[in-house]
């Protein structure tokens, strides 16, 4: 189970944790306004001014009774109101403020100095429209005055749940979210509107809390924890299928990384048959395959990286499905699956384990829809994946989502655009392929696998300063090291 500040709740059960905790006594904007201010007093304890901005919601609440404790605190704050509260709450607030002098603006002077920090307190988590001109110049000025910005739960005109803005928002450097995680603060624009995110629980009981919808990722690798006594039987055998002509680099990549990330054995077997060996990974047994039905045995079967359109492609990816290995399907697996209506029946009733790991564009074509319609609900379209396939289904991008077919997901935060190279995709079917052959769960080896794979980018970042260089034969040796911290990691804990 996800911990308290790990779980994702969808929107409808977070209103109803709001609506359970203000009826039990928790005054959730007290505790909100709390906790911004003191954000403020440890991030900026000499500030010398602040503005504070208080939409007509409860968010606006948040907002207006986080001035007033920084007034209490000898904060110079400017609060700007640009319309009337539509909250009782708020209204409350705002009468409050009024009462203490606070110096409260209803809009904002041209020539206003840009404070030490602005926070957003506009709009919140259930804002789903675009803005009209005078609210859209307001956050533009906002925006403008170059003042970092703090925003409350999730950045004004960002949808906190899509990651999609509305026709501007607030670019946040700092967002404070408030009882659960909201995926889209990692996702989509969301992952470069939000900036650093920190979650404040508000100290809200864990019996309020419904059943999380998912849950931001944070695997483990306690499950590859290798005894002393072991031989390369025991990690599994891995088959990449792949490497038409012209594209032999893309099956070598997931051969090696699945060697890089622990399989015992890996055998590539390319459509372009001109490779015997590869110099660089030796250790990859290489035989080229004319005949589907010659697959050598393995317990992973990794169909697609380079594999092309042209047959016997169609033939490789009917007959893997009908292995009884697990199957991890990437690149034009995936695009063959599209138009392949069969073929997507056979995956549904598979027994062993099947994972997809499908880019927007490869979605929407197994889809029939557009890539903007997937990218406008990254979670909807992966759910529906991964329902009609009845499999794990990996969608990459910004905030990777790794979803079962019960619908539960998880949300990656790792990685970032380091990663945004050609190859990324085929070392992570490897990783996948690998984790799988090592007696990982479909689900569980899907969320280690995007998780160190993104940790190898923040790794590259780290050690540069930069995102620019990062090839993917890199990434897979950077991904064994970061699987061997997480390895680590769990001997120490398990040591105690």
């Amino acid at each position: 189970m996800p911990t308290q500040d790990q779980s994702i709740l969808s929107l409808d059960a977070l209103r109803q944790l709001e609506r359970q905790a203000n009826d039990a006594g928790y005054n959730l904007m007290q505790r909100a306004a709390m906790a911004t201010a003191d954000w403020v007093s440890h991030h900026l304890p000499s500030a010398s001014r602040l503005l504070i901005c208080a939409g007509p919601g409860n968010n606006g609440g948040d907002a207006l009774y986080a001035a007033l404790e920084l007034m209490r605190r000898r904060f110079r704050v400017d609060v700007l109101v640009p319309t009337q509260p539509t909250s009782p709450a708020t209204s409350e607030a705002l009468h409050e403020l009024e009462q203490a002098q606070g110096h409260v603006m209803f809009d904002l002077p041209r020539d206003y100095r840009a404070p030490q920090l602005v926070v957003d307190g506009l709009f919140g988590v259930g804002l789903s429209r675009d803005f009209d001109l005078e609210w859209t110049t307001l956050i533009d000025r906002i925006n403008q005055l170059g003042s970092p910005i703090l925003a409350l739960d999730c950045p004004s005109g960002l949808d906190a749940y899509s990651g999609v803005p509305a026709n501007t928002s607030i670019q946040a450097s700092h967002t404070l979210t408030f009882l659960c995680q909201k995926p889209g603060l990692f996702s989509a624009a969301g992952a470069d509107l939000a900036g650093n995110v920190e979650l404040e629980l508000l100290d809200c009981p864990p019996r309020l809390i419904p059943p999380a919808d998912g849950c931001i990722n944070q695997p483990n690798a306690r499950a590859l924890l290798r005894p002393r006594n072991s031989h390369k039987g025991l990690f599994g055998t891995v088959c990449v299928i792949g490497g038409a002509p012209g594209m032999l680099g893309a099956a070598l990549l997931s051969g090696r990384s699945a060697l890089a990330c622990g399989a015992g054995k890996v055998h590539v077997c390319p459509l372009d048959g001109r490779l015997a060996v590869d110099p660089v990974a030796p250790e990859l047994m290489i035989s080229a395959l004319d005949d589907p039905a010659a697959l050598p045995d393995a317990d992973v079967l990794a169909v697609g990286p380079g594999l092309g359109l042209q047959e016997p492609a169609g033939r490789l990816l009917s007959e893997a499905i009908q292995r009884p290995q697990a199957l991890v399907l990437d690149a034009d697996a995936l695009n063959l699956l599209a138009n392949d209506h069969a073929a997507a029946a056979l995956i549904a009733k598979r027994q062993a384990g099947t994972v997809l790991t499908p880019h927007p564009a490869e979605a929407a074509r197994l889809l029939g829809q557009s890539t903007e319609a997937v990218q406008k609900d990254r979670l909807l379209a992966a759910r529906r994946l991964a329902n009609h396939f009845n499999c794990v289904v990996v969608l990459k991008g910004a905030g990777s989502l790794i979803v079962g077919p019960d619908g539960f997901y998880h949300l990656n935060t790792s990685g970032g655009p380091a990663l945004a190279v050609a190859g990324q995709g085929d070392v992570l079917t490897g990783i996948i392929a690998a984790l799988l052959a090592q007696h990982m769960e479909p689900f569980e080896a899907a969320s280690l696998a995007v998780h160190i794979h993104g940790l190898a980018g923040d790794d590259f970042e780290m050690e540069t300063g930069g995102p620019i260089g990062l090839s993917a034969s890199d990434t897979a040796w950077r991904a064994s090291l970061m699987l061997n911290r997480l390895l680590q990691e769990g001997a120490q804990e398990q040591a105690l």
